[in-house]
């Protein structure tokens, strides 16, 4: 009689995080300055290659997503596309709203002020490997967008192909370089922080804003469902319970993608055509993430207020536009999203790498969440544009999974 071997036990992302976190307060009260420092050297060599690599994964990954997105359904692709966008953009504009309401009242009196200059109190790295990017965020996303629409006008096969290895290697560097060593980054920064003094403070309030947060992703859902029951004249509480066991499937995968089969199960069972089910939930699963955009942005206010930083009105609305572009790529692994935003944050409203740091801590806290409302929300979509079109898709001649490239290689992951 064979014995099976045990199972490996995966100890997944946001473990390893909360571990890094619990570590870097404890340690950070009683460990000498030199062995600290020693992970403030690593923690800057990390952000140099962050800086260098941010370019390359938005290159990487937006151009050939624009130019997967321009070809196959047409009409279908256009307007689910514009959907998921609006929702998205939507989804950052209630957090928007939302954050300089309540954040106010959620942050502890006075935290700005002692956050303002961190690094008065931080400890210096030993020394510094400057990597300089090949060139900026901004001329990345533009060259990205030239070579993406491109593609979609011309029979660009092999540039074409040249892109989605291209991204593949950016995924690999992702998935294999920046998620392993987040943890290590995310423990020196809560060690220099905790030797500083300033550690508690923030854990005590981004509690108060992870709560915020999640209570907003299900005012997000049902303001989906709710224009989504309207133009389908059904209730909208009775489709979003249709939908809870994809909520539940996302919420312990963590992965859009892994929850794709129950997705699509359940928005047949809400009333979606199965033609435009299978078109619309494998392709949202790529560019819908409006929970991950309500994420961003209010994690985004909640660190600008605690660091003193100005809110400028037509710089935030900018980022968030931008943000809802940036989602499109954002890659198939557990904190994708938050790495592919991080040049915006760079760029636009000036973060530095403990405020960066910050971000992915508290976005991956709640990684499986903003997942969830992601996935819910694609079944409101779907909805939405089977009303819009399902009457006419029998004049398409659109297959049953007319998808393009990127989404069955979500699917597939």
């Amino acid at each position: 009689m064979t014995q099976t071997a045990p199972k490996k036990r995966n100890f997944g992302l946001l473990p390893q995080i909360v571990v890094a976190i619990v570590l870097g307060v404890v340690l950070g009260q009683f460990l000498p300055d030199w062995l600290t420092r020693v992970f403030v050297t690593f923690n800057g060599l990390f952000g140099e290659f962050l800086n260098f690599i941010i370019p390359l994964i938005i290159l990487g990954l937006i151009a050939p997503a624009i130019a997967e997105l321009g070809k196959g359904a047409g009409r279908w692709l256009a307007i689910t596309a514009a959907i998921a966008y609006t929702s998205t953009i939507i989804a950052g504009l209630l957090g928007w709203g939302t954050s300089m309401l309540v954040l106010p009242r959620v942050l502890p009196e006075g935290g700005a002020q002692s956050l303002a200059n961190p690094e008065e109190s931080l400890l210096e790295a030993y020394f510094v490997i400057e990597m300089p990017p090949l060139f900026g965020v901004m001329s990345a996303l533009v060259f990205a967008f030239i070579i993406g629409v491109a593609l979609t006008a011309i029979k660009g096969d092999v540039i074409l192909r040249g892109a989605t290895e291209f991204r593949d290697i950016i995924n690999l560097v992702i998935a294999k370089i920046l998620i392993p060593l987040l943890p290590l980054y995310i423990f020196g920064i809560f060690l220099n922080m905790a030797q500083s003094g300033q550690v508690f403070t923030i854990i005590a309030t981004f509690l108060g804003v992870v709560v915020f947060v999640f209570s907003l992703t299900w005012v997000m859902l049902i303001l989906q469902y709710g224009v989504a029951g309207a133009v389908s004249k059904r209730n909208p509480f009775k489709m979003l319970g249709t939908m809870l066991p994809a909520y539940a499937t996302a919420l312990g995968t963590s992965s859009s993608a892994a929850s794709i089969p129950v997705t699509l199960r359940q928005a047949i069972k809400m009333g979606v055509s199965q033609p435009v089910a299978s078109f619309v939930i494998p392709l949202s699963a790529t560019i819908h993430l409006a929970g991950s955009t309500i994420k961003l942005t209010c994690f985004t206010l909640a660190i600008m207020m605690l660091y003193g930083m100005e809110i400028v009105p037509m710089t935030i609305l900018g980022f968030i536009l931008m943000l809802g572009v940036f989602m499109i790529a954002a890659p198939g692994v557990p904190g994708g999203a938050v790495m592919t935003a991080l040049g915006l944050m760079q760029t636009q409203l000036g973060f530095d790498p403990t405020q960066q740091a910050l971000m992915i801590a508290t976005y991956i806290a709640i990684d499986s969440f903003g997942t969830a409302t992601n996935v819910t929300g694609d079944g409101a979509i779907a909805m939405l544009v089977d009303k819009l079109i399902g009457k006419k898709r029998s004049d398409d001649k659109v297959s049953t999974s007319p998808l393009p490239r990127s989404a069955h290689q979500t699917a597939a992951q």
